[in-house]
């Protein structure tokens, strides 16, 4: 069995304890990610999933419990700065994370803090910019690019600290089509060409899909947790807890109740179309 890379144990997050305000946002949460992962984090308002996020990489410490990253514990101040090298966060508003005036400035912001030689700055900018197909806007003004090149220039700083692991807090939410786009293609192509792994939280449900497994929260709780194909295939389970699913699973889940026998792990618009074009010659 794979080693967990991300290790969380019974943790547990209070937002204002012993006040009127109390509100437990994670309840004793359970979870194990393996370095080199694609896991998707599904839930409605006020589940948990952003709580989690920031539990990841310290920027929220457990109220009980504990998170650990590559063995080392977020409650420690001495391994936060190590975790926080490992551990890339992008947040959903792209505005919110450029500091500098210039593309390539605002990627060498990190390294720069660290004492990175100036060489080796120059080397990890250079490689991040290409990672993320932003090269060409090295000199250009962070306020003259759209939003999902804003994403992936955030992105590409997360890169330049030598991050393991993206966790994504609905990066694309506040994006176009093209901008969400932009954004999935960058992100699969880290996770398979670098083998980064990624914890991508989205209430888009195509998105979603594209993950190697899904985790749901519920209350402040692990609802469920498997493949897309396993947990989408169960629509009603999804649609009780508040969620969408995929069109292309939606649709053969209303066919089947009509007695279309289609199979019930369709997840992608080809799946349908290719399940409904067999289907049809059958009967033919």
């Amino acid at each position: 069995m794979q080693m967990a890379f991300i290790e969380v144990e019974n943790l547990t997050h209070v937002y204002h304890p012993g006040t009127p305000q109390e509100f437990v946002a994670l309840d004793k949460v359970n979870l194990s990610i393996a370095a080199g992962e694609f896991v998707a984090v599904l839930g409605t308002n006020g589940s948990g999933k952003s709580t989690l996020a920031r539990h990841l990489n310290g920027l929220l410490l457990p109220t009980e419990g504990r998170c650990l990253v590559d063995g080392l514990d977020t409650c420690k101040a001495q391994d936060l700065w190590q975790i926080r090298q490992q551990i890339g966060m992008v947040f959903q508003n792209p505005d919110n994370q450029l500091i500098a005036a210039v593309v390539e400035d605002d990627v060498a912001f990190g390294p720069e803090n660290l004492g990175v030689e100036p060489q080796e700055i120059r080397r990890r900018v250079k490689e991040a910019l290409a990672a993320v197909n932003m090269t060409k806007f090295r000199t250009y003004a962070p306020h003259l690019l759209s939003g999902g090149q804003k994403q992936r220039i955030a992105i590409a700083g997360a890169l330049a600290m030598q991050t393991r692991c993206l966790v994504l807090d609905e990066p694309t939410a506040m994006l176009d089509p093209q901008g969400r786009e932009e954004v999935m293609q960058t992100v699969q192509r880290l996770h398979a060409e670098q083998g980064i792994t990624i914890v991508y939280i989205t209430h888009f449900m195509e998105e979603a899909a594209q993950a190697d497994r899904l985790i749901v929260m519920d209350g402040g709780r692990v609802a469920a947790d498997g493949t897309p194909r396993e947990l989408f295939a169960d629509v009603g389970a999804m649609k009780k807890r508040g969620l969408d699913v995929p069109v292309a699973a939606e649709v053969g889940w209303r066919l089947r109740q009509q007695g279309i026998k289609l199979p019930a792990d369709i997840v992608t618009d080809e799946e349908l179309l290719e399940a409904l074009e067999a289907y049809t010659c059958q009967s033919n």
